[in-house]
């Protein structure tokens, strides 16, 4: 991350990672067996969830880098990787359908709703980046995350309006255009990493 990462980008960066839009038809699949009056409930319970796994990588990400001995260019590189890999498969979503892949059955839990439903291992890794790059700024990504989260929940919770509103085709073509930011947003990181290591080399 550069050191004009503000605030505001980095909830914008957040909230394209959590790709909510996308999500959409991947909640409503998993509630579909869910009684109509437990899915709300099961929604909020799996965003809750991922909010707390989120804050804790924000809070603990200085501490999980020093005991894995990474560097901030290493974390920039490999968060640019998986952030463009998340990208092309939001533009070119599998066959089997969704970014994540197949459903399961039964009330989810955690898995996948949650994790990596929300909270994937992208978010993970650019909160990991922004705690380490600037460390002094934990309160300001924690406002940028909650935000991000805020709109993802919102957006998530109106699913099934959403979806009958939007149709399938107007929410897959917004998740490929947020997929086509993701990729410019992960070469920038990858390149970024790349010239902080070059530096660091010299």
């Amino acid at each position: 991350m550069e050191a004009q990462m503000t605030t505001l980008s980095a909830g914008i960066l957040l909230f394209l990672i959590m790709d909510p839009l996308g999500n959409i038809p991947l909640f409503l699949a998993l509630l579909k067996d869910v009684p109509p009056q437990r899915r709300r409930k099961v929604m909020v319970r799996e965003l809750l969830i991922a909010l707390a796994v989120l804050v804790a990588f924000l809070l603990g990400g200085q501490y999980i880098l020093k005991v894995l001995q990474l560097r901030q260019e290493s974390v920039s590189i490999a968060g640019g990787i998986v952030l463009f890999l998340i990208g092309i498969r939001m533009v070119f979503p599998p066959v089997e359908g969704g970014v994540f892949g197949k459903t399961g059955e039964g009330e989810p839990f955690i898995v996948p709703m949650a994790i990596p439903g929300v909270a994937g291992p992208s978010a993970m890794a650019a909160l990991l980046l922004l705690t380490n790059s600037q460390p002094g700024r934990t309160a300001e990504w924690g406002i940028a995350l909650f935000l991000a989260w805020l709109a993802t929940a919102i957006i998530l919770l109106s699913s099934t309006f959403l979806f009958r509103w939007l149709g399938e085709s107007v929410l897959t073509a917004l998740e490929r255009l947020m997929g086509m930011l993701l990729i410019a947003l992960s070469v920038q990181m990858f390149l970024a990493g790349i010239s902080a290591y070059l530096h660091l080399a010299v």
